[in-house]
Protein backbone atom coordinates (compact mmCIF):
# COMPACT_ATOMS: atom_id res chain seq x y z
CA UNK A 1 0.00 0.00 0.00
CA UNK A 2 1.24 3.43 -0.96
CA UNK A 3 0.04 6.41 0.76
CA UNK A 4 0.38 10.27 -0.65
CA UNK A 5 0.92 12.61 2.19
CA UNK A 6 2.42 16.35 2.64
CA UNK A 7 6.41 16.25 3.04
CA UNK A 8 7.37 16.67 6.18
CA UNK A 9 11.14 18.14 6.97
CA UNK A 10 11.85 14.15 8.44
CA UNK A 11 11.66 13.13 4.65
CA UNK A 12 14.11 15.76 3.31
CA UNK A 13 17.00 13.36 2.95
CA UNK A 14 14.83 10.50 1.78
CA UNK A 15 13.44 12.91 -1.36
CA UNK A 16 17.16 14.35 -1.53
CA UNK A 17 19.05 10.96 -2.08
CA UNK A 18 15.72 10.11 -4.61
CA UNK A 19 15.85 12.85 -6.39
CA UNK A 20 20.21 12.28 -6.90
CA UNK A 21 19.09 8.60 -7.99
CA UNK A 22 16.92 9.24 -10.77
CA UNK A 23 18.25 12.80 -11.59
CA UNK A 24 21.87 12.31 -11.31
CA UNK A 25 24.39 14.72 -9.51
CA UNK A 26 23.52 17.79 -12.12
CA UNK A 27 20.31 18.00 -11.16
CA UNK A 28 20.91 21.40 -10.09
CA UNK A 29 21.76 22.61 -13.16
CA UNK A 30 18.79 22.59 -15.11
CA UNK A 31 16.92 25.76 -15.71
CA UNK A 32 13.82 24.69 -13.93
CA UNK A 33 15.88 24.59 -10.61
CA UNK A 34 16.31 28.30 -11.12
CA UNK A 35 12.82 28.91 -10.64
CA UNK A 36 12.75 27.07 -7.12
CA UNK A 37 16.42 28.19 -5.67
CA UNK A 38 15.68 30.33 -2.52
CA UNK A 39 12.09 29.35 -2.15
CA UNK A 40 9.13 26.88 -0.38
CA UNK A 41 7.58 24.77 -2.69
CA UNK A 42 3.47 25.88 -2.78
CA UNK A 43 2.79 21.97 -2.56
CA UNK A 44 4.95 19.08 -1.36
CA UNK A 45 3.83 15.75 -1.55
CA UNK A 46 5.31 12.43 -0.52
CA UNK A 47 4.45 8.85 -1.42
CA UNK A 48 5.35 6.10 1.44
CA UNK A 49 4.84 2.68 1.47
CA UNK A 50 3.67 0.48 3.91
CA UNK A 51 6.50 0.43 5.86
CA UNK A 52 7.01 4.48 5.75
CA UNK A 53 9.83 4.37 3.22
CA UNK A 54 9.87 7.07 0.66
CA UNK A 55 9.25 6.19 -2.57
CA UNK A 56 8.11 8.98 -4.42
CA UNK A 57 8.25 12.81 -4.49
CA UNK A 58 6.44 15.63 -6.23
CA UNK A 59 6.54 19.16 -5.90
CA UNK A 60 4.69 22.30 -7.16
CA UNK A 61 6.60 25.97 -7.46
CA UNK A 62 5.43 29.53 -7.60
CA UNK A 63 6.02 31.11 -10.70
CA UNK A 64 4.90 34.83 -12.13
CA UNK A 65 4.98 35.77 -15.57
CA UNK A 66 6.73 39.46 -16.83
CA UNK A 67 3.00 40.67 -15.77
CA UNK A 68 2.53 39.07 -12.61
CA UNK A 69 0.06 36.39 -13.80
CA UNK A 70 1.05 33.22 -11.82
CA UNK A 71 1.25 29.21 -12.71
CA UNK A 72 2.49 26.98 -10.94
CA UNK A 73 5.91 24.96 -11.97
CA UNK A 74 5.73 21.12 -11.32
CA UNK A 75 8.91 19.27 -10.47
CA UNK A 76 10.91 17.39 -10.00
CA UNK A 77 8.77 14.62 -10.30
CA UNK A 78 10.57 11.23 -9.36
CA UNK A 79 9.48 7.46 -7.81
CA UNK A 80 12.09 4.28 -6.65
CA UNK A 81 13.15 2.26 -9.02
CA UNK A 82 11.62 -0.83 -7.31
CA UNK A 83 8.42 0.54 -7.41
CA UNK A 84 7.85 1.65 -11.17
CA UNK A 85 4.69 0.25 -12.16
CA UNK A 86 2.78 0.78 -9.44
CA UNK A 87 1.28 3.67 -10.52
CA UNK A 88 3.32 5.87 -7.43
CA UNK A 89 3.88 8.55 -10.43
CA UNK A 90 0.57 8.82 -11.22
CA UNK A 91 -0.70 8.88 -7.87
CA UNK A 92 1.66 11.91 -7.17
CA UNK A 93 0.51 13.66 -10.19
CA UNK A 94 -3.15 13.16 -9.79
CA UNK A 95 -2.99 14.45 -5.79
CA UNK A 96 -1.14 16.93 -7.01
CA UNK A 97 -2.86 18.16 -9.63
CA UNK A 98 -6.19 18.06 -7.81
CA UNK A 99 -4.68 20.05 -4.89
CA UNK A 100 -3.91 22.80 -7.07
CA UNK A 101 -7.58 22.96 -8.65
CA UNK A 102 -8.57 23.17 -5.41
CA UNK A 103 -6.62 25.86 -3.98
CA UNK A 104 -7.80 27.88 -6.94
CA UNK A 105 -4.31 27.90 -8.78
CA UNK A 106 -5.04 28.16 -12.86
CA UNK A 107 -2.66 26.57 -14.45
CA UNK A 108 0.85 24.07 -14.05
CA UNK A 109 3.85 23.98 -16.10
CA UNK A 110 6.75 21.59 -16.26
CA UNK A 111 9.43 20.79 -18.78
CA UNK A 112 9.03 16.98 -19.07
CA UNK A 113 8.15 13.93 -21.47
CA UNK A 114 4.89 14.88 -23.42
CA UNK A 115 4.44 10.57 -23.76
CA UNK A 116 3.98 10.74 -20.03
CA UNK A 117 2.53 13.86 -18.86
CA UNK A 118 -0.44 14.27 -21.47
CA UNK A 119 -2.55 11.41 -19.67
CA UNK A 120 -2.80 13.94 -16.79
CA UNK A 121 -3.42 16.42 -19.55
CA UNK A 122 -0.99 18.23 -20.09
CA UNK A 123 0.31 19.68 -23.74
CA UNK A 124 2.66 20.92 -26.08
CA UNK A 125 2.41 23.96 -27.87
CA UNK A 126 0.01 25.94 -24.94
CA UNK A 127 3.52 28.51 -23.87
CA UNK A 128 4.60 30.05 -27.46
CA UNK A 129 4.45 33.64 -25.39
CA UNK A 130 6.55 32.01 -22.54
CA UNK A 131 10.27 31.46 -21.42
CA UNK A 132 12.29 30.28 -19.20
CA UNK A 133 15.47 31.43 -17.49
CA UNK A 134 17.85 29.55 -19.48
CA UNK A 135 18.55 27.13 -22.08
CA UNK A 136 15.58 24.72 -22.50
CA UNK A 137 14.30 22.39 -25.38
CA UNK A 138 10.74 23.88 -25.74
CA UNK A 139 9.26 21.17 -27.24
CA UNK A 140 9.48 19.69 -23.61
CA UNK A 141 7.87 22.92 -22.17
CA UNK A 142 4.52 21.83 -21.06
CA UNK A 143 1.61 23.16 -19.60
CA UNK A 144 -1.82 22.28 -18.09
CA UNK A 145 -4.85 24.70 -18.06
CA UNK A 146 -7.17 24.20 -14.09
CA UNK A 147 -8.71 27.57 -15.05
CA UNK A 148 -9.62 27.78 -19.22
CA UNK A 149 -7.67 30.63 -20.85
CA UNK A 150 -5.16 30.94 -17.59
CA UNK A 151 -2.31 29.63 -20.00
CA UNK A 152 -2.77 31.92 -22.96
CA UNK A 153 -2.81 34.76 -20.48
CA UNK A 154 0.84 34.45 -19.81
CA UNK A 155 3.82 35.94 -21.31
CA UNK A 156 7.11 37.22 -21.29
CA UNK A 157 10.46 35.31 -19.13
CA UNK A 158 8.97 33.35 -15.85
CA UNK A 159 10.43 34.46 -12.52
CA UNK A 160 10.24 32.63 -8.90
CA UNK A 161 7.29 33.51 -6.84
CA UNK A 162 6.34 32.69 -3.57
CA UNK A 163 7.75 32.38 -0.08
CA UNK A 164 11.41 33.14 0.37
CA UNK A 165 13.00 30.23 2.09
CA UNK A 166 14.36 31.15 5.37
CA UNK A 167 17.10 28.28 5.11
CA UNK A 168 18.88 29.83 2.06
CA UNK A 169 21.18 32.49 2.45
CA UNK A 170 21.44 35.20 -0.34
CA UNK A 171 24.99 37.01 -0.95
CA UNK A 172 26.82 39.42 -3.64
CA UNK A 173 29.17 36.76 -5.77
CA UNK A 174 30.36 40.19 -7.65
CA UNK A 175 28.40 39.24 -10.76
CA UNK A 176 24.59 39.69 -8.67
CA UNK A 177 22.70 37.58 -6.23
CA UNK A 178 23.91 34.20 -5.51
CA UNK A 179 22.34 31.44 -3.10
CA UNK A 180 23.40 29.41 -0.35
CA UNK A 181 21.79 26.81 2.02
CA UNK A 182 23.10 27.58 5.43
CA UNK A 183 24.01 24.35 7.33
Amino acid sequence: MIDIVDEVQAHVCAREALLDLSFGLDRHLKTSERLREGRLPVFAFTALDANGKLVGTVRLWAVVDRWEHQSLLLGPLAVDPQCRGLKVGDRLMRHALNQAALHGHGSVLLVGDLPYYERFGFAAGLLEDVMLPGPVDYRRFLGLELAPGHLAGLDGTLIADGVLDSSASFFDAGDGLALSKLA
